[in-house]
């Protein structure tokens, strides 16, 4: 079970026991106050009844001396002592009403006895007032059996009502007894109720608490294969345990990354150290045979003898040779910082696909003749025109025929080129050497900026590391790409894809 249903539960146990406690509470103060009710209404009208019994009393000892006054003298009853008279009656039956109001079940057959009979004891007083004066009249207001049939109803109606008020006084007695003790059990039990749970929680929550404390020293530590497990909770802190060990392995996981980007970081600076060693020696390469050719030269027409003009025009275009091989360094540095800057753009013109390559063969030719190899072309001239930046058409394909010669000897060097079946509005150019090939480690690292397919090529073979890395950034750039298919000793085959739709271009640019 989980710690928040773990509480509410507790907190649900708390408050019913509260609840429990606060009803027998206001119960026993309800049955209190309803009782108390009961036992006022009791003894006012044990009170009322005394009252009514009083003057019952007086109104006959009144009406027997006026009888005898009446037989013996004659004398007539004032309009004064007639009202006062009719009032007194009047007093008298509103009182029995009184009694009325303050009877309930148990003493309405009682009090519906004495009404009936103080009415007709009240009718007949009544009636004798009325004919006072008439000296005719012979009443019979001296009669007593009216007056102590409604003295007895009288006197059974207070006799019930004092043991009403008994029993009610003895109810009230219960109520509250009953009602402390249930007060009392109640708040016992809530203490002890409360005082085990908050034990049991302190316990469990102590007891879970812990395994996350040693979880988070561990991690601290530099432990961070260690996980937290058996935590005896499926809500909050079963979820705190999940997400400590998902944080734990997403550590670990991004320090691992941090230690493969350091290491690749360090890979890298190596290459780029290696890059600039490399650089510094292609550039001194041109610089030192410009500066020699171009110091023998100055010698040469400060010399007084004749000068010898074809050795002069060799030296000449050793300079010129090693001045564009100086250029072409530079430029690709320069393209290389371009394109890594996000500032190189397209200049797009329609233009023969044929055409550049030929240029780009044409190229090439000192170099062949220097390895001794041979080049084989197919047709060109089916290929569609494409709509794309053609000088960088061209650096692509003499940065790749250039490699070819460099890597291969008294070998072939293969160039083609076609549409490819089943995709329309692209266009395949490859070029194939059977030159010494690469492994499928040296090909997975062939593409990337100041690294060579081994650490022996650049002393080998020369060269930066730059050629490859800008062909496969001008290919995406042009909307294309460009891929390698190599064996070691078997030559290598690179196939660049252009497409040839302007739209494809545009949309690429």
């Amino acid at each position: 079970m989980s710690l928040r249903r773990r509480l509410t539960l507790s907190l649900v146990t708390i408050l019913v026991l509260f609840a429990i406690n606060v009803g027998t509470h206001f119960w026993g103060s309800v049955a209190r106050n309803e009782s108390m009710e009961a036992y006022r209404n009791s003894v006012d009208a044990a009170r009322l009844s005394t009252e009514v019994e009083q003057l019952l009393n007086d109104q006959r000892q009144t009406i027997l001396v006026l009888s005898t006054i009446r037989e013996n003298t004659g004398d007539m009853l004032g309009q004064d002592e007639y009202l006062q008279a009719q009032g007194q009656i009047g007093d008298i039956r509103d009182r029995i009403r009184q009694l009325g109001r303050l009877s309930r079940d148990v003493t309405r057959l009682h009090y519906e006895r004495l009404l009936e009979s103080s009415d007709t004891l009240l009718r007949q007083w009544s009636a004798f007032y009325d004919n006072y004066n008439d000296a005719d009249y012979r009443g019979d207001a001296d009669d007593t059996l009216p007056y102590l049939e409604t003295s007895q109803r009288l006197k059974e109606l207070e006799q019930h009502q004092s043991f009403i008020a008994v029993q009610r006084a003895n109810i009230i007695d219960r109520t509250i007894a009953l009602t402390d003790r249930i007060t009392v059990i109640g708040f016992i039990a809530s203490i002890v109720l409360t005082a085990t749970l908050g034990f049991i929680l302190v316990r469990y929550t102590n007891r879970s608490l812990k395994k996350l404390k040693r979880g988070t020293e561990r991690l601290g530590g530099g432990d961070l294969s260690y996980r937290i497990e058996n935590i005896d909770d499926s809500g909050e802190l079963g979820d705190l345990a999940k997400a400590f060990n998902a944080m734990s392995e997403k550590l670990r996981n991004a320090m691992y990354d941090v230690s493969q980007a350091r290491d690749a970081a360090d890979e890298a600076n190596a290459a780029k150290s290696i890059f600039l060693a490399n650089v510094s020696h292609e550039l001194r390469t041109p610089l030192n045979a410009i500066i020699g050719y171009s110091e023998m030269l100055h010698d040469e027409l400060s010399d007084p003898h004749e000068v010898d003009r074809e050795q002069f025009q060799q030296d000449l275009e050793k300079i010129i040779r090693s001045g564009r091989q100086l250029l072409a360094l530079i430029n690709d540095i320069l393209d290389l910082s371009k394109i890594e800057t996000g500032k190189m753009s397209l200049h797009c013109e329609d233009f023969q696909p044929g055409e550049l390559l030929a240029e780009a063969c044409d190229a090439i030719t000192p170099q062949l003749r220097e390895r001794g190899n041979q080049l084989e072309t197919a047709d060109f001239s089916d290929l569609p025109t494409l709509f794309n930046d053609a000088t960088k058409f061209r650096q692509v394909f003499t940065n790749l025929l250039s490699n070819a010669c460099k890597f291969t000897e008294n070998g072939t060097i293969s160039v083609a080129a076609r549409e490819p079946a089943g995709r329309p509005g692209w266009v395949e150019v490859s070029v194939t050497d059977t030159g010494i090939g690469m492994t499928a480690e040296q090909q997975s690292r062939v593409f990337d900026a100041f690294v060579q397919a081994d650490t022996s090529t650049s002393a080998n073979y020369g060269g930066t590391g730059l050629g490859l890395a800008i062909c496969r950034d001008f290919c995406e750039l042009m909307g294309g790409n460009i891929r390698v298919e190599s064996a070691p000793g078997a030559g290598t085959t690179f196939t660049v894809r252009l497409p040839s739709d302007p739209e494809s271009t545009r949309a690429a640019a």
